[in-house]
């Protein structure tokens, strides 16, 4: 089905080919009615459609045996509309290579095994040492640990290279998340160059444990649709006056964000099929890492970087906040920015008050049209939005009434530091 939205005044497009599914737009009125009745998010609320809001709510209530059961409320949601994930494809990146270091392990290697990177084609940069980490030597762990706390593009390139491009998208679709994964991030590279990945090989103690040769998909991912937006974009100097193509970028829907999120939280929420083979160690360190604060964490030596706050790298609720997030409090995330887009993906926990929920939401902040100039509304608008929206869910959740209190224990994480 062929469909076409106005993005914006003044000639925002989206031009979707043929063959695209229907749009799902879900107004959920429990949320709907949250969210308008919030006088800070007024402007939002009356310019959803040009800043392509949209947001999933999930409330989670405990039984008896402390199980929690989810009830899902959608704004916006459209399953048909792009944005772009920037680094909230990440995550399932980051699982993935655990997923796939699980299926190595008869070959003794684990995410703390020394990793090094070959170069075998144009654009790929050889790995060998990382002195980010104590031994000062490159491993998935540490590499998963900056994605994670920091967002690192350089760290997930190093996991997107392990993997294989034909290989990432391969898992994710065999269980049935709507993932795209084509390129490295902020690395200038061609649809050729994306295709290709490095070779890698695993070593202890000077000793080779396993090899992997350089990957290449033989057929380049081939998006079931073309995706074009805003009325123009830069290159260089010049401003080129037609919609940019999004068409071979990443795609990770927001539904599926959270389903990924929930996959690796709440594993038994989802049917077998669409969990990941991956250790409760290795589940319990995508949690830490997800939810520890760059003060808390030696290596990287991030707490010594005072640029480094908190809500560095989590927008709902805290978004710009520089002092530190209540004790009381953890969040759960994987957000993303680039482009104009602003997303966060999380489950919120409140210790003291007994309040757990995920909430994921998605912002377009280009107010021009014109992508590549970094002029972007991420500080007026998007960062402020996800704050408020945040803060709204927060106050409903600490008032709505619970048949039974949750023990957050497994929640309850001890950090680096």
């Amino acid at each position: 089905m062929l469909t076409a939205r106005s993005l914006m005044i003044g000639g925002w497009l989206l031009l979707l080919a043929a063959g695209c599914n229907a749009p799902t737009t879900q107004d959920d009125p429990l949320l709907t009615q949250l969210i308008s009745a919030d006088t800070s998010l007024r402007y939002e609320v009356a310019h959803r459609d040009s800043l392509e809001i949209q947001i999933l709510y999930t409330r989670i209530d405990r039984d008896s045996l402390n199980q929690p059961h989810f009830t899902s409320h959608g704004f916006g949601l459209d399953s048909s509309s792009y944005f772009y994930p920037a680094s909230t494809i990440k995550l399932p990146i980051a699982v993935m290579a655990l997923e796939k270091l699980q299926d190595l392990k008869s070959y003794k290697v684990n995410k703390f095994t020394t990793v090094f990177h070959d170069s075998a084609f144009s654009g790929q940069r050889p790995i060998r040492f990382d002195p980010s980490a104590e031994t000062g030597l490159p491993s998935m762990a540490q590499y998963i640990r900056k994605v994670l706390m920091v967002s690192d593009n350089n760290a997930s390139n190093a996991l997107y290279e392990f993997l294989g491009q034909q290989e990432a998208n391969d898992r994710v679709r065999k269980k049935g998340y709507h993932i795209r994964v084509l390129h490295r991030l902020s690395r200038a590279a061609t649809i050729e160059e994306n295709r290709h990945t490095e070779g890698v090989w695993f070593t202890r103690n000077d000793s080779v444990l396993l090899r992997l040769p350089p990957q290449a998909n033989p057929d380049s991912i081939r998006p079931s649709r073309k995706v074009y937006k805003g009325i123009g974009y830069r290159e260089g100097d010049r401003l080129i006056q037609k919609p940019f193509d999004f068409t071979y970028k990443n795609e990770f829907p927001l539904q599926d964000q959270q389903d990924i999120l929930k996959a690796i939280l709440f594993p038994f929420s989802m049917p077998p099929a669409r969990q990941f083979n991956i250790s409760d160690d290795d589940r319990r360190f995508l949690m830490q890492y997800m939810s520890q604060y760059p003060r808390e964490t030696n290596w990287p030596p991030y707490y010594r970087d005072t640029t480094l706050y908190d809500a560095a790298v989590k927008y709902l609720m805290v978004a710009q906040q520089k002092q530190p997030i209540s004790p009381s409090i953890r969040i759960f995330n994987k957000i993303g920015g680039a482009y104009g887009y602003l997303i966060d993906n999380a489950y919120i926990v409140d210790f003291d008050h007994g309040i757990e929920f995920m909430l994921s939401a998605v912002i377009n902040t280009n107010r021009d049209g014109i992508y590549n100039d970094d002029r972007y509304d991420y500080e007026t608008i998007g960062y402020p939005f996800l704050r408020k929206l945040g803060q709204c869910i927060y106050r409903y959740e600490l008032t709505r009434p619970r048949a039974h209190k949750p023990d957050l224990s497994a929640f309850r994480i001890t950090y680096d530091r």
